[in-house]
């Protein structure tokens, strides 16, 4: 099989004697003459002198003064003793009304009981079927706490079951006397 690439033959070349091309034969002035520079440091520290003399740079510290002022925070006692009075309005006297607090709805029953069990120290849990207004025919489980007496006692309960991870509602029942 025949090759058909070009060959050169590589020539070497006899190069008698070097020559430099763009010698300076003058020596190399600085861009920036020695004196201009002595001049400018003299300048400075001059100038350094100067400003200690005559701005009298004392530094001294400066120390805050006394805090008197004296916060009294006063509460009321019906607080410290986990009750709070409140009137009650010719309404809410004619109605009986029950409070409950709802944990949650599931769609899968065992996630409702591992809510009974993680909240197993409230009293009054039950688990009740209802329908999911949302989508008819669904059958969710719904998580309930209750029923208390009063809103405070259901809020106290409600914060119980917050700490615990959970997002509660509060729900009322009342009925006419």
């Amino acid at each position: 099989m025949k090759d058909y690439a070009n060959r050169k033959k590589f020539q070497t070349r006899n190069v008698t004697r070097k020559k430099t091309i763009f010698r300076s034969k003058k020596n190399a002035v600085p861009i920036i003459p020695t004196n201009a520079i002595l001049g400018m440091v003299g300048l400075s520290f001059g100038l350094a002198i100067i400003s200690f003399l005559y701005f009298k740079t004392d530094i001294q510290s400066i120390e805050p003064r006394e805090n008197t002022n004296v916060i009294t925070i006063d509460f009321p006692t019906s607080l410290l003793e986990g009750s709070v009075l409140i009137e009650a309005s010719a309404d809410e006297e004619l109605m009986t009304c029950e409070y409950f607090v709802q944990i949650g709805a599931y769609g899968n029953k065992k996630y409702a009981y591992e809510a009974e069990e993680i909240l197993s120290e409230i009293d009054l849990i039950s688990i009740n079927e209802i329908y999911s207004n949302s989508m008819p025919g669904k059958l969710l489980h719904s998580v309930l706490s209750g029923p208390y007496k009063n809103r405070s006692a259901a809020n106290n309960a409600k914060e119980v079951i917050t700490k615990k991870g959970f997002d509660p509602q509060l729900r009322t029942l009342c009925k006419n006397k």
